[in-house]
């Protein structure tokens, strides 16, 4: 069975206390559903609204999620991680911890004969040249080398903020973005590829082109969060907590019928 699935845009650690408990609870609830179910698991990045691993140090808030996706891989789930715009400060851990190689380029996919590109989006509006230069700066391997000389406590902290003060500025994405991204799906789509997958406008779009589609699942902080699947023959947009109600009432029927046995 090769089924995947793609989320992206949960931005873990966004909200009031209370709100990001409840925020993991589903994302961790989400994934341990998805073996025997799903294949693979396309994280298009921003699953963390920050995150900064230092050589001994990762964010302590985010542990059950990390815990959860670790165990992916063990259970006959291949994770691809994207990194996104908040979560770019990945170093050490997932690769060595977790088997989990966060993704710093888009990726290039073959499922049951369709060619996908996936990427998170960011970068990908014309004239963004603004952003491209800031980006290289941020991720290069001296701004995160001397970033780790700042005390975790004080590094982490940064970072949250950042995000924070990131987002506020930002809002809700403007029209350029959501009509961009669109149309980079559709120059990737006149190249030869299927489907074209992308995150970071939060807004869910699942549009066919006359070449193939472009799917985009959509944020988790904006209404019900959702995630795209594809088996090979439907490509659909999906409620997480639709999917998750209708994986318990399977479980009730069985246990149902088990014990009518």
């Amino acid at each position: 069975m090769e089924r995947i699935c793609f989320l992206g845009d949960v931005h873990l650690g966004c909200g009031t206390p209370s709100e990001q408990r409840a925020q993991a609870a589903l994302l961790c609830e989400f994934l341990r559903a998805l073996p025997g179910r799903y294949s693979h698991v396309v994280i298009l990045g921003d699953l963390f609204d920050f995150w900064f691993d230092y050589r001994t140090v990762i964010p302590r808030a985010f542990w059950d999620t990390v815990a959860v996706l670790g165990a992916l891989p063990h259970q006959g789930v291949t994770v691809d991680y994207l990194i996104g715009n908040h979560d770019f400060g990945h170093w050490r851990f997932f690769r060595e911890e977790l088997g989990i190689e966060p993704s710093t380029t888009d990726l290039e996919r073959c499922w049951h004969g369709k060619r996908f590109y996936i990427a998170h989006g960011d970068g990908k509006i014309p004239g963004d040249w603004g952003y491209l230069l800031l980006r290289s700066i941020l991720r290069s391997r001296l701004a995160q080398s001397l970033y780790r000389w700042i005390h975790p406590d004080i590094g982490i902290g940064l970072a949250r903020w950042a995000s924070r003060t990131s987002r506020q500025h930002t809002g809700t994405p403007p029209r350029d973005v959501v009509e961009g991204l669109e149309a980079f799906a559709a120059r990737k789509l006149a190249e030869g590829y299927d489907i074209v997958v992308l995150g970071h406008s939060h807004v869910p779009v699942l549009k066919p082109f006359p070449t193939g589609w472009y799917v985009n699942p959509g944020g988790w902080l904006e209404g019900e969060p959702l995630f795209a699947s594809f088996d090979g023959e439907r490509l659909e947009l999906l409620p997480v907590r639709g999917f998750l109600a209708a994986m318990g009432e399977k479980s009730s029927s069985s246990a149902m019928l088990a014990q009518q046995r």
